[in-house]
């Protein structure tokens, strides 16, 4: 059976199995008693299983199967749920993580979990854990000797089963199946013998156990007691067909052999019965993962999985498309030729309705990004002996995969500052009067073209005079500059390069780097980060995103024989200036706009583009803004609004200051794209 073909869907349902296990163990840990959830982790585990045993992991599936045992324990109300349980079974989790990221890069899923194999080996005997150390001590005590076949021993009701089927004119075998040395996919084996044997009589045990057999914790032998009309060698015959397997031995059971064994009285083999469903055919208990596979082909599905490389392809494709309509555009304008004028619009209105659906179907929630922070949170808070909830708002907005990939640093950033600096200790809080557990909300909303993500908590909030006092002494800004910044500028000093009011250095945050990063990755995103805070109450952290990095609108406009572009989204409106309503501030030209200071900057000054007009009498103006700061952009004309494809203008100009990328327009040209928050101080 070629696997390879399925390895994409195993990635992609282990990452959401294990994703599953994350969520529900947070719940777990906040409802102890609630079984439902124990089985729901233990779904999620057991599917992952399967999975990994069919597809040859057998590290992957050994873990699982290990884990799946202190689960089933705790459903069974054998072990009772603590936070240091669930840390071992989040540590199994991690490892799991690891395990399926190492196949993704192409590695064989292979890691050393010793470690945690012996904590939830202690765990399952009752155990109390307290440390590694101890646990190891433990596993160290208790030698665990490897399987090995041995001579098949029956229950009490087993037999009697036996002897039923004896009366009834059954003949009872053991058949011993061994495999070829270099048998792959071991498991896929034992179940093809099992169906075999199954439409032949009734399979009523195995050694190893069913779920050993599942989990390859075989070398190459294994035996089946099967109940059946058929002759011996019919049996050996059909399991013989079986491929991979190199040698097939039936023995059958008398009655009398059968009482004549000395059953031990704490045996570990576990009983296999044969289950009728209603179609009349035997349900094999080995069969359970092969349930998964089915499960993965569901013809009623409405959706199917599609590589994002392939829409990045396609995407790619539509951007020359969206070129090439540019281009058919301008000479449709030039020819003004009825029929081609008819043809054209129409081809935009269609290749509009299909950018839309491109663009939809690389969106994605942006929950695939903060599903991961609920699990830092409780880890982060256990490690800071604080008592932090995480509310999580929003989570099915839409981001353009290129933005997602980008924005989960930023956002890891920002919620282990709030967790470190924002939320104080139990005790202070109480002493406050706030409630002992601090609240972090993350939260994400459409509007307009952008989305926008904001972490609120309810913490100490930012101190002021601190942070400017720490800016000053960085030099960051000067003392005549910091009187005349306002509440927002001063809290925007945090996100500086080198600063940090942290009084230690800690592993959470606090070494003066962090906050510098996220401003810059989210302005390279086209996006804007704002901070807001009360001391005493808490901060608001307000990032706005693009909806989407490659195909923008823009208004394009003219500077002497160059054209530039300027996005949309910055825009707030255009206006013709006259000369006399320029006015000077600090050295700075500037106008009134509906009521406010506007600063001029002249983009033939910013860009250095050769003049050879003379001063105008009248200015053509686009006043674009950047949170609430707003600047008005001085350009010789304006051409008009237009779809272009941002294009990036590759590592060798990566520094050119305030143009984000460059476009090919309809005629040809190439027009740069104007960054207009490296504009705005």
């Amino acid at each position: 059976m070629e696997l390879s073909q399925y390895l994409e869907v195993f990635i992609e349902e282990s990452k959401e199995n294990l994703q599953t296990c994350n969520e529900q163990l947070l719940e777990l840990e906040k409802n102890p008693q609630d079984l439902a959830i124990v089985n729901e982790i233990f779904r999620s585990a057991h599917t992952l299983k399967g999975m990994s045993a069919t597809m040859g992991f057998e590290d992957l599936a050994n873990l699982t199967h290990k884990m799946e045992n202190v689960l089933d324990a705790i459903r069974n109300e054998q072990i009772k749920v603590t936070p240091e349980i669930l840390d071992v079974v989040f540590k199994s989790v991690d490892d799991l993580e690891a395990m399926v990221f190492s196949i993704a890069d192409g590695g064989d899923g292979k890691r050393d979990v010793t470690e945690v194999v012996e904590m939830l080996q202690a765990i399952e005997r009752g155990e109390h854990i307290q440390d590694t150390q101890a646990v190891k001590e433990i596993a160290a005590a208790i030698a665990t000797p490897e399987l090995q076949i041995q001579s098949m021993q029956y229950e009490a009701y087993e037999q009697t089963v036996i002897q039923q089927s004896f009366e009834q004119g059954f003949r009872c075998f053991e058949i011993s199946v061994t495999l070829r040395e270099d048998c792959l996919l071991k498991a896929a084996r034992v179940y093809m013998v099992f169906e075999v044997l199954g439409k032949m009589g009734e399979v009523i045990k195995s050694l190893p156990t069913v779920d050993q057999l599942e989990e390859e914790q075989f070398d190459h032998s294994f035996v089946i007691a099967v109940v059946s009309k058929e002759k011996a060698e019919d049996l050996e015959n059909h399991v013989r067909k079986v491929s991979e397997v190199d040698d097939v031995s039936v023995m059958e059971l008398t009655a009398d052999g059968l009482q004549n064994q000395n059953q031990p009285e704490d045996s570990a083999i576990e009983p296999v019965k044969g289950e009728i469903v209603d179609n009349g055919q035997k349900e094999v208990p080995a069969s359970k993962s092969s349930g998964n596979v089915s499960k993965q082909s569901n013809p009623s599905s409405k959706t199917i999985r599609v590589n994002i490389e392939r829409l990045d392809v396609l995407m790619n494709l539509f951007e020359e498309l969206v070129i090439d309509r540019g281009r058919l555009e301008q000479i449709s304008k030039d020819l003004n030729n009825p029929e081609l004028n008819e043809t054209v619009e129409r081809m935009t209105r269609i290749s509009g309705d299909l950018q839309n659906i491109i663009l939809n179907m690389r969106m994605v929630p942006v929950e695939t990004v903060f599903n991961r922070f609920p699990r830092m949170v409780r880890q982060l808070a256990r490690d800071l002996n604080k008592k932090i909830e995480l509310e999580i708002i929003g989570a099915e907005t839409e981001l353009d995969r290129t933005v997602i990939d980008e924005i989960g640093d930023p956002l890891v950033h920002l919620i282990r500052n709030a967790l470190d600096h924002g939320i104080e200790m139990p005790e202070i809080r109480m002493k406050n009067g706030k409630p002992e557990q601090g609240t972090v909300k993350l939260k994400a909303y459409h509007s307009g073209n952008h989305v926008f993500i904001e972490l609120e908590d309810d913490g100490a909030g930012i101190n002021k005079e601190r942070v400017l006092e720490k800016a000053i002494q960085k030099g960051i800004v000067s003392e005549e500059t910091a009187k005349t910044l306002s509440d927002r500028q001063i809290y925007e000093l945090i996100l500086a390069s080198g600063f940090s009011t942290a009084e230690q250095i800690s592993d959470i945050s606090g070494r003066g780097v962090g906050l510098d990063v996220v401003k810059a990755t989210i302005e390279s995103l086209g996006g804007s980060i704002t901070i807001d805070s009360t001391v005493g109450q808490g901060s608001l952290f307000s990032i706005q995103l693009p909806l989407t990095l490659s195909i923008i609108s823009v208004m394009l406009v003219e500077i002497e024989e160059e054209k530039y572009a300027i996005p949309l989204s910055s825009i707030i409106e255009t206006a013709i200036v006259k000369k006399e309503e320029i006015m000077n501030a600090h050295n700075q030209k500037v106008i009134d706009f509906r009521g406010k200071v506007v600063p001029l900057l002249f983009l033939e000054d910013v860009f250095e583009v050769p003049k050879h007009s003379n001063e105008e009498e009248l200015y053509s103006v686009v006043i674009v803004r950047k949170g609430e700061k707003m600047a008005g952009l001085v350009v010789d004309s304006f051409i008009g609004q237009q779809e272009v494809v941002l294009k990036s203008l590759g590592n060798y100009l990566n520094d050119v200051f305030a143009i984000s990328g460059a476009t090919i327009l309809g005629d040809g040209q190439v027009a740069l794209i104007v960054d207009c928050n490296a504009l705005i101080k």
